[in-house]
């Protein structure tokens, strides 16, 4: 039987904690941004728009906020 290659010990994760953590965070935002105009009566279209542009304008200052 062969067994898998070992990975090498010293590799780096693909993420950082803190990039994760802001981006769960900023998913979190748009999430309910996106949810919050959706009830008020706006297309899905519009409220997708909605939560994609309050999460990426809140990644910048969550990345200062989160240290």
């Amino acid at each position: 039987m062969t067994s898998a290659p070992t990975p090498p010990q010293d590799s780096e994760p693909f993420l950082t904690l803190h990039a994760a953590v802001v981006l769960v965070a900023a998913f979190l935002i748009g999430s309910t941004v996106g949810g919050l105009t959706h009830l008020t009566g706006t297309p899905a279209p519009g409220a997708i728009l909605a939560g994609l542009l309050s999460a990426g304008a809140s990644i910048p200052a969550l990345r200062h906020l989160i240290r």
